[in-house]
Protein backbone atom coordinates (compact mmCIF):
# COMPACT_ATOMS: atom_id res chain seq x y z
CA UNK A 1 0.00 0.00 0.00
CA UNK A 2 0.99 3.69 -1.46
CA UNK A 3 0.36 6.79 1.20
CA UNK A 4 -2.14 7.10 4.10
CA UNK A 5 -3.36 9.53 6.28
CA UNK A 6 -2.73 9.65 9.98
CA UNK A 7 -4.17 12.36 12.37
CA UNK A 8 -3.77 12.35 16.22
CA UNK A 9 -6.55 13.91 18.07
CA UNK A 10 -6.19 15.54 21.59
CA UNK A 11 -7.55 17.84 23.67
CA UNK A 12 -5.91 21.02 22.04
CA UNK A 13 -5.57 20.39 17.87
CA UNK A 14 -5.91 17.58 15.20
CA UNK A 15 -2.96 17.23 13.70
CA UNK A 16 -3.01 15.28 10.62
CA UNK A 17 -0.89 13.95 7.95
CA UNK A 18 -0.06 12.11 4.56
CA UNK A 19 2.83 9.25 5.61
CA UNK A 20 4.39 7.09 3.16
CA UNK A 21 5.28 3.51 3.75
CA UNK A 22 8.81 4.41 5.44
CA UNK A 23 6.93 6.47 8.03
CA UNK A 24 8.02 9.90 6.32
CA UNK A 25 5.47 12.81 6.83
CA UNK A 26 4.89 14.44 3.22
CA UNK A 27 2.37 16.94 4.30
CA UNK A 28 0.74 18.24 6.98
CA UNK A 29 -2.38 19.72 8.14
CA UNK A 30 -3.88 21.13 11.63
CA UNK A 31 -6.66 22.54 13.09
CA UNK A 32 -7.37 23.75 16.68
CA UNK A 33 -9.64 20.84 18.31
CA UNK A 34 -13.00 22.63 19.94
CA UNK A 35 -13.01 19.80 22.10
CA UNK A 36 -16.41 20.34 23.96
CA UNK A 37 -18.13 19.99 20.80
CA UNK A 38 -18.31 16.71 19.39
CA UNK A 39 -20.35 17.65 15.97
CA UNK A 40 -17.51 20.40 15.26
CA UNK A 41 -14.55 18.09 16.42
CA UNK A 42 -16.01 15.29 13.60
CA UNK A 43 -16.11 18.00 11.08
CA UNK A 44 -12.41 19.46 11.66
CA UNK A 45 -11.43 15.70 11.32
CA UNK A 46 -13.44 15.15 7.75
CA UNK A 47 -12.16 18.96 6.75
CA UNK A 48 -8.24 17.62 6.84
CA UNK A 49 -8.53 14.56 5.52
CA UNK A 50 -10.62 15.75 2.31
CA UNK A 51 -7.87 18.90 2.17
CA UNK A 52 -4.87 15.94 2.23
CA UNK A 53 -6.79 13.53 0.58
CA UNK A 54 -7.46 15.96 -2.65
CA UNK A 55 -3.73 16.82 -2.94
CA UNK A 56 -2.57 12.76 -2.25
CA UNK A 57 -3.54 9.96 -3.87
CA UNK A 58 -4.24 8.14 0.12
CA UNK A 59 -5.89 4.59 0.43
CA UNK A 60 -6.59 4.92 4.17
CA UNK A 61 -7.11 6.86 7.40
CA UNK A 62 -5.88 5.91 10.81
CA UNK A 63 -7.06 8.18 13.87
CA UNK A 64 -5.28 8.53 16.89
CA UNK A 65 -7.55 9.25 19.45
CA UNK A 66 -6.81 10.65 23.07
CA UNK A 67 -9.01 8.46 25.36
CA UNK A 68 -10.02 4.55 25.74
CA UNK A 69 -10.98 3.11 22.34
CA UNK A 70 -12.77 -0.28 22.29
CA UNK A 71 -11.56 -3.68 21.24
CA UNK A 72 -13.09 -3.47 17.65
CA UNK A 73 -11.19 -0.20 17.08
CA UNK A 74 -14.40 1.94 15.95
CA UNK A 75 -15.81 3.70 19.20
CA UNK A 76 -14.46 5.83 21.68
CA UNK A 77 -15.43 4.62 24.85
CA UNK A 78 -14.26 7.65 26.98
CA UNK A 79 -12.01 11.19 25.91
CA UNK A 80 -10.87 12.66 29.31
CA UNK A 81 -9.79 15.93 27.44
CA UNK A 82 -12.74 15.84 24.92
CA UNK A 83 -16.06 15.89 24.71
CA UNK A 84 -16.34 12.04 23.28
CA UNK A 85 -18.30 9.66 25.47
CA UNK A 86 -19.21 6.15 23.43
CA UNK A 87 -18.64 7.78 20.05
CA UNK A 88 -18.59 5.43 17.14
CA UNK A 89 -15.69 7.86 15.13
CA UNK A 90 -14.58 5.23 12.73
CA UNK A 91 -17.56 4.83 11.40
CA UNK A 92 -18.97 8.33 11.62
CA UNK A 93 -15.86 9.68 9.69
CA UNK A 94 -16.45 6.67 6.87
CA UNK A 95 -19.70 7.69 6.03
CA UNK A 96 -18.14 11.33 5.06
CA UNK A 97 -14.89 9.81 3.35
CA UNK A 98 -14.54 7.15 0.30
CA UNK A 99 -11.74 5.30 2.08
CA UNK A 100 -11.45 2.83 4.84
CA UNK A 101 -10.51 3.64 8.45
CA UNK A 102 -9.33 2.70 11.66
CA UNK A 103 -8.90 4.20 15.02
CA UNK A 104 -6.92 3.97 17.33
CA UNK A 105 -5.80 4.81 20.84
CA UNK A 106 -3.22 7.70 20.35
CA UNK A 107 -0.54 6.12 23.08
CA UNK A 108 -0.66 2.71 21.21
CA UNK A 109 -0.15 4.32 17.81
CA UNK A 110 3.12 6.34 19.36
CA UNK A 111 3.89 2.93 20.58
CA UNK A 112 3.62 1.73 17.29
CA UNK A 113 5.94 4.29 15.41
CA UNK A 114 8.42 4.52 17.49
CA UNK A 115 8.48 0.27 17.37
CA UNK A 116 8.30 0.40 13.09
CA UNK A 117 10.25 3.41 12.81
CA UNK A 118 11.67 4.75 16.20
CA UNK A 119 13.37 3.91 19.26
CA UNK A 120 12.29 0.90 19.00
CA UNK A 121 13.66 -0.39 14.95
CA UNK A 122 15.48 -3.42 15.16
CA UNK A 123 13.50 -5.04 18.34
CA UNK A 124 11.07 -7.19 18.69
CA UNK A 125 9.05 -5.61 21.83
CA UNK A 126 8.80 -2.38 23.34
CA UNK A 127 7.01 -0.50 25.77
CA UNK A 128 6.61 2.95 25.66
CA UNK A 129 5.78 5.44 28.37
CA UNK A 130 4.59 8.98 27.58
CA UNK A 131 5.38 11.79 29.91
CA UNK A 132 3.24 14.59 29.59
CA UNK A 133 0.18 16.28 31.83
CA UNK A 134 -0.22 12.35 32.72
CA UNK A 135 0.79 9.17 31.64
CA UNK A 136 0.04 7.67 28.73
CA UNK A 137 1.98 3.81 27.38
CA UNK A 138 1.78 1.32 24.73
CA UNK A 139 2.57 -1.87 24.13
CA UNK A 140 4.30 -4.26 21.78
CA UNK A 141 5.35 -7.44 22.27
CA UNK A 142 6.77 -10.24 19.50
CA UNK A 143 6.03 -7.46 16.80
CA UNK A 144 2.32 -7.44 17.59
CA UNK A 145 0.70 -4.48 19.44
CA UNK A 146 -1.25 -5.22 22.78
CA UNK A 147 -4.42 -3.83 23.28
CA UNK A 148 -6.21 -6.34 25.99
CA UNK A 149 -9.42 -7.91 25.93
CA UNK A 150 -10.90 -5.23 26.54
CA UNK A 151 -8.90 -2.67 24.29
CA UNK A 152 -7.61 -0.22 27.01
CA UNK A 153 -4.50 -1.88 28.03
CA UNK A 154 -1.24 -0.06 28.68
CA UNK A 155 -2.62 2.32 31.52
CA UNK A 156 0.72 2.42 33.16
CA UNK A 157 -0.47 6.15 35.05
CA UNK A 158 -3.28 4.68 36.39
CA UNK A 159 -1.14 1.49 38.13
CA UNK A 160 -0.85 2.53 42.23
CA UNK A 161 2.71 4.04 43.26
CA UNK A 162 1.64 5.00 46.92
CA UNK A 163 -1.57 3.98 49.05
CA UNK A 164 -3.41 6.42 49.76
CA UNK A 165 -1.56 9.22 47.93
CA UNK A 166 -2.22 12.06 46.05
CA UNK A 167 -5.90 12.11 44.42
CA UNK A 168 -5.68 11.61 40.61
CA UNK A 169 -8.39 12.86 37.99
CA UNK A 170 -9.41 8.62 37.57
CA UNK A 171 -10.81 8.72 40.85
CA UNK A 172 -8.28 6.64 42.57
CA UNK A 173 -5.66 8.24 44.85
CA UNK A 174 -1.61 7.49 44.39
CA UNK A 175 -1.49 6.87 40.46
CA UNK A 176 1.92 6.62 39.03
CA UNK A 177 0.77 9.84 37.04
CA UNK A 178 0.85 12.07 40.19
CA UNK A 179 4.60 11.49 41.46
CA UNK A 180 5.97 11.28 37.43
CA UNK A 181 4.47 13.91 35.01
CA UNK A 182 4.05 17.25 33.92
CA UNK A 183 1.37 17.69 36.72
CA UNK A 184 3.73 16.10 39.39
CA UNK A 185 6.94 18.31 38.08
CA UNK A 186 5.10 21.25 38.74
CA UNK A 187 3.29 20.39 41.90
CA UNK A 188 6.66 19.22 43.41
CA UNK A 189 8.26 22.33 41.87
CA UNK A 190 5.68 25.33 43.23
CA UNK A 191 5.98 23.09 46.66
CA UNK A 192 9.92 23.58 47.29
CA UNK A 193 9.76 27.11 46.31
CA UNK A 194 7.71 28.03 48.79
CA UNK A 195 9.37 26.17 51.74
CA UNK A 196 12.86 27.01 50.51
CA UNK A 197 12.79 30.38 48.32
CA UNK A 198 16.67 30.65 48.86
CA UNK A 199 17.04 27.63 46.71
CA UNK A 200 14.79 28.53 44.14
CA UNK A 201 16.12 32.14 42.93
CA UNK A 202 16.74 31.17 39.18
CA UNK A 203 13.07 29.39 39.02
CA UNK A 204 11.01 32.38 40.79
CA UNK A 205 13.14 35.19 39.11
CA UNK A 206 11.81 33.52 35.91
CA UNK A 207 8.44 34.03 37.13
CA UNK A 208 8.50 37.51 38.79
CA UNK A 209 8.37 35.56 42.02
CA UNK A 210 5.01 34.31 41.95
CA UNK A 211 4.89 30.80 42.72
CA UNK A 212 1.80 30.10 41.36
CA UNK A 213 3.09 31.40 37.41
CA UNK A 214 5.36 28.25 37.54
CA UNK A 215 4.82 25.57 34.83
CA UNK A 216 6.51 22.68 32.67
CA UNK A 217 9.05 24.54 30.59
CA UNK A 218 9.89 27.23 33.27
CA UNK A 219 11.22 24.50 35.65
CA UNK A 220 12.36 22.94 32.27
CA UNK A 221 14.64 26.04 31.79
CA UNK A 222 15.59 26.28 35.52
CA UNK A 223 16.59 23.09 35.69
CA UNK A 224 19.20 23.60 32.49
CA UNK A 225 20.70 26.94 34.24
CA UNK A 226 21.39 25.10 37.25
CA UNK A 227 18.39 25.94 39.85
CA UNK A 228 18.34 23.22 42.91
CA UNK A 229 14.69 23.32 43.29
CA UNK A 230 14.01 22.78 39.54
CA UNK A 231 16.69 20.26 39.45
CA UNK A 232 15.07 18.11 42.52
CA UNK A 233 11.82 18.28 40.61
CA UNK A 234 13.26 16.49 38.13
CA UNK A 235 15.06 14.05 40.35
CA UNK A 236 11.86 13.61 41.90
CA UNK A 237 9.52 12.91 38.97
CA UNK A 238 12.71 11.06 37.69
CA UNK A 239 12.77 8.34 40.20
CA UNK A 240 9.21 7.52 40.17
CA UNK A 241 9.38 6.81 36.25
CA UNK A 242 12.45 4.53 37.04
CA UNK A 243 10.42 2.42 39.51
CA UNK A 244 7.37 2.66 36.57
CA UNK A 245 9.57 1.29 34.41
CA UNK A 246 11.64 -1.16 36.40
CA UNK A 247 7.56 -2.71 37.27
CA UNK A 248 7.09 -3.01 33.31
CA UNK A 249 9.95 -4.99 32.96
CA UNK A 250 9.10 -7.38 35.74
CA UNK A 251 5.69 -7.91 34.01
CA UNK A 252 6.35 -7.75 30.37
CA UNK A 253 10.15 -8.31 29.96
CA UNK A 254 10.38 -5.84 26.81
CA UNK A 255 13.89 -4.88 24.66
CA UNK A 256 13.44 -1.87 24.52
CA UNK A 257 11.23 0.84 26.84
CA UNK A 258 10.82 4.29 25.47
CA UNK A 259 10.26 7.32 27.19
CA UNK A 260 8.24 9.97 25.33
CA UNK A 261 5.65 13.02 25.49
CA UNK A 262 6.58 16.19 26.20
CA UNK A 263 8.34 16.28 29.86
CA UNK A 264 11.19 13.69 27.87
CA UNK A 265 12.25 16.75 25.67
CA UNK A 266 14.36 17.68 28.84
CA UNK A 267 16.24 14.64 28.11
CA UNK A 268 19.13 13.58 30.80
CA UNK A 269 17.25 16.01 33.03
CA UNK A 270 14.46 13.34 33.60
CA UNK A 271 16.32 10.24 32.01
CA UNK A 272 19.26 10.08 34.37
CA UNK A 273 17.46 9.96 37.62
CA UNK A 274 15.35 7.73 35.87
CA UNK A 275 18.02 5.22 34.95
CA UNK A 276 19.38 4.96 38.61
CA UNK A 277 16.43 3.92 40.30
CA UNK A 278 15.71 1.52 37.56
CA UNK A 279 18.29 0.07 38.67
CA UNK A 280 18.21 0.32 41.75
CA UNK A 281 15.23 -1.43 41.50
CA UNK A 282 15.96 -4.24 39.74
CA UNK A 283 18.99 -5.11 41.68
CA UNK A 284 17.66 -8.47 42.22
CA UNK A 285 18.04 -9.11 38.54
CA UNK A 286 21.59 -9.65 38.99
CA UNK A 287 23.29 -10.56 35.59
CA UNK A 288 19.81 -11.20 33.76
CA UNK A 289 19.49 -8.75 30.80
CA UNK A 290 16.82 -6.06 31.02
CA UNK A 291 15.39 -3.53 28.64
CA UNK A 292 17.79 -0.71 27.55
CA UNK A 293 16.11 2.90 28.33
CA UNK A 294 15.72 4.97 24.99
CA UNK A 295 14.30 8.63 24.31
CA UNK A 296 12.11 8.65 21.30
CA UNK A 297 12.50 10.13 18.21
CA UNK A 298 9.64 10.51 16.47
CA UNK A 299 8.33 13.68 18.54
CA UNK A 300 5.19 14.60 18.51
CA UNK A 301 4.75 12.94 15.18
CA UNK A 302 4.50 9.53 16.73
CA UNK A 303 0.64 9.31 16.72
CA UNK A 304 -0.06 10.30 13.63
CA UNK A 305 2.43 8.23 12.02
CA UNK A 306 1.45 4.82 13.76
CA UNK A 307 -2.02 6.01 13.15
CA UNK A 308 -1.24 5.97 9.42
CA UNK A 309 0.62 2.62 9.16
CA UNK A 310 -1.78 0.93 11.44
CA UNK A 311 -4.36 1.51 9.12
CA UNK A 312 -1.99 0.40 5.78
CA UNK A 313 -1.79 -2.74 7.77
CA UNK A 314 -5.33 -2.93 8.78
Amino acid sequence: MGLTIGIDVGGTKVLAGVVDADGTVIAQARRETPADDVGRTRELIVDVIRELSAAHPVEAVGIGAAGWIDAERSTVLYAPNLAWRHEPLRDSIAADIDLPVVVENDANAAAWAEFRFGAGTGTRSLVLLTVGTGIGGGIVLDGHLIRGEHGIAAEFGHTLAVADGHPCGCGARGCLEQYTSGTALVRFARSEARDGAGAAAELLALVGGDVEKIDGPTVTRAARDGDPTARAAFAEIGRWLGYGMADAVQVLDPAVIVVGGGVSEAGELLLDPARRAYADRLTQRGKLPVAEIRQARLGNLAGLVGASDLARQR
